[in-house]
């Protein structure tokens, strides 16, 4: 195989690294341009989500030097070569397309089981497409891919009860303040996370939720669906004095929540406890706010320990949803390995179709005087009778092909049919 899968996630890198290296609205077409640029690549996906920033290339020749591919990520992400060497994972071939599918299948991720992931590898490849990177092989790896999630949520019960970012952060917020209720809280975006914070939220007895966002509309929208209240994006310090939690997930690029801020809401607040969840990448809440007294500020990386109490039985899913994995990585593997022998069987194909258009032609003197029907019938026969002549020799190729041995049975081939 020629495909590398390269990257940092929640597990090999700090969040300070992976806000780094996350895409910022409108990045991405510079992203895959300059992926597209270095030497070998024919396709490739980018994966950007808060918690693993991966690219997914098909080097277009086995074997193929990755160290261009691990400069542009440490390029984008500013990173030192001891960052590099700590943070940034390479996986080739077989594994790379296992890792690609437990990711799609949630097995990879902070919280396993979480449905979201799948979501943003489906957006990942519909960008991929966009910009044109992709080709047959990642085409049909990332269907492959979806297919095995399917299979992962079907055949297992690793999704039941599935959790989320957001139910990390409210059950997280349950911990501190011990109930949720008569709580005021603000919610900043108006992205999936928020949406799913709200709900959760609401189930939670939460007494009022504020909204707000860049965009007032979409404040608007969400606050008339959880009967919350809007807020314009500039009043945003001011309510902050106002609530007792702060959960924010928006796509800024800068902190939109100073020390500043929050220290002046703290005291309109005579110091009663703020509670601030930010699961931004990069982050939206400056992170010095948390040193402030009463302050208790989280990130996304705090979560990780806040999952749901059936882990025990998740792991014991996620074991038979390895062995689909498995099952699925040798299905694509040889799959691949019949590539080689295609264009053989494409020309050995096409040189008998032309066989029959000849032939066929030759025949008209004597076919002109049968009807419709009856010429159509000799045709599907005569090609019914090559289909299976070829079927054997076709079917023998693909074979010794995944098993790697069909070099002297295509050079044959193409000898004997002068190919």
């Amino acid at each position: 195989m020629s495909i590398i899968l390269l990257g940092i996630n929640h597990r090999s890198a700090p969040l300070n690294i992976r806000e780094r290296l996350s895409l910022s609205c409108g990045e991405e077409g510079k992203v895959f341009e300059e992926l597209k640029n270095i030497p070998r690549v024919r396709e490739v996906m980018y994966l950007s989500t808060c918690n693993r920033v991966e690219a997914l290339v098909n080097m277009g020749e086995a074997g193929a030097d990755v160290e261009k591919l691990k400069a542009f990520i440490t390029s984008h992400g500013n990173l030192s070569p001891e960052e590099m060497e700590k943070c940034l994972y390479v996986y080739r071939d077989e594994d790379a397309v296992r890792h690609l599918f437990r990711v799609a299948s949630s097995l990879d991720s902070m919280i396993m089981g979480e449905p979201q992931i799948l979501g943003q590898v489906k957006e990942a490849y519909r960008l991929c497409v966009k910009q044109k990177t992709s080709g047959v092989i990642l085409n049909k790896l990332l269907h492959h891919a979806f297919s095995v999630a399917k299979r992962v949520r079907t055949e297992t019960t690793i999704a039941n009860n599935a959790v989320s970012v957001s139910f990390a952060a409210v059950k997280l917020a349950k911990k501190i303040f011990g109930t949720l209720d008569r709580k005021t809280v603000l919610l900043t975006g108006a992205g999936e996370m928020a949406q799913l914070a709200a709900r959760h939220l609401m189930d939670d007895g939460v007494d009022r939720i504020i909204f707000t966002n860049r965009t007032y509309e979409n404040a608007v929208r969400l606050a008339n669906d959880f009967h919350g209240l809007p807020v314009e994006f500039e009043l945003l310090g001011e309510k902050l004095g106002d609530v007792d939690m702060v959960i924010s997930s928006t796509g800024s690029t800068e902190y939109i929540i100073s020390r500043d801020m929050v220290a002046a809401a703290l005291r309109r607040r005579k110091n009663r406890l703020m509670f601030l969840i930010d699961v931004a990448v990069p982050r939206d809440i400056d992170p010095a706010a948390g040193e402030i007294d009463n302050v208790y500020l989280y990130d996304i990386d705090d979560l990780q320990g806040v999952v749901d109490e059936n882990m025990e039985t998740r792991l014991g899913e996620a074991r038979k949803a390895e062995a689909i994995i498995d099952e699925e990585v040798a299905g694509f593997s040889g799959w691949y390995a019949t590539l080689e022998v295609v264009p053989t069987i494409v020309d050995l194909k096409s040189k008998a179709g032309d066989i029959i258009k000849e032939e066929m032609e030759k025949s008209h003197s004597w076919m002109k005087d049968l009807g419709g029907e009856e010429r159509e019938n000799i045709d599907i026969l005569v090609n019914s009778v090559v289909n299976k002549i070829l079927h054997d020799p076709v079917v023998g190729l693909k074979e010794e092909s995944r098993n790697g041995g069909a070099d002297s049975y295509v050079a044959a081939i193409k000898k004997l049919f002068r190919l």
